[in-house]
């Protein structure tokens, strides 16, 4: 399965809490990038300034909306964020804090998803409290844009070699136009199983068609029938 790993970019810009913002703001359009994580010196991260929040200061007061009665009860807390960032000079003052970020071993579809759900562009790659690399949206569109003969490999070594720790040669493996059909023989129903669920993780497949054969009903539904099946049928 394609992790975040096999994806990211691990050449990554950064600055540290105490750069300028306007240096900060050059940095993005040299490396036509929309963010850059801000580290500590030993390369933890910190937060993230992106162009969102540049756009905050160079907007005014006048973009940011109060909250009904907040003379009374306060303003809220992203406003409150909002109008630190109005009179930020540096990365430190600016960034969104604390960065959403993503271990380099984790799937790229958990990826996609932290961006969808964060409403975020990239994400920076953390191990060990270290800075590994970035991913970003376009980082997850090339990963996706896969040849057939490039994703029936990767169904070989990373899902049945490297996860399931089958032997690749004993499965039929073809793909096309991104639908993946794949079938072989196993000892237990619950790893043909596993096998059709891993295939369709992988980035790029958009079908799947398995016909995985077992020799054993280890799910123990009732009744047991030696061709019942689902998807699997077994020989």
């Amino acid at each position: 399965m394609m992790t975040v790993r096999d994806a990211m970019t691990r050449s990554v810009v950064t600055v540290p809490l105490i750069a300028p913002l306007r240096e900060v703001a050059r940095l993005l359009m040299d490396n036509r990038i929309s963010g850059v994580p801000v580290v500590d010196v030993d390369g933890t991260v910190l937060g993230v300034v992106s162009e969102a929040d540049l756009l905050v200061k160079e907007q005014g007061p006048g973009a940011i909306q109060h909250r009904p009665l907040a003379r009374f009860l306060g303003e809220s807390k992203e406003s409150r964020a909002r109008l630190v960032k109005l009179g930020a000079i540096t990365a430190h003052e600016a960034m969104t804090s604390p960065a959403v970020t993503i271990s380099s071993g984790r799937p790229i579809h958990e990826a996609a998803a932290m961006m969808t759900a964060r409403r975020i562009n990239r994400l920076p790659v953390v191990d060990d409290g270290r800075l590994v690399g970035i991913i970003s949206r376009a980082d997850l569109v090339r990963a996706y844009v896969r040849s057939d003969d490039q994703l029936a490999e990767t169904i070989r070594q990373d899902v049945i070699l490297r996860i399931l720790w089958l032997d690749p040669d004993q499965f039929s493996v073809v793909v096309k136009d991104g639908e993946a059909s794949i079938s072989g023989h196993v000892e237990r129903r619950s790893t043909a199983e596993m096998i059709e669920h891993s295939v369709t993780m992988v980035p790029g497949v958009v079908d799947v068609h398995a016909s995985v054969s077992w020799s054993t009903d280890d799910r123990k539904f009732e009744p047991t029938h030696s061709d019942a099946v689902f998807p699997f049928s077994p020989r």
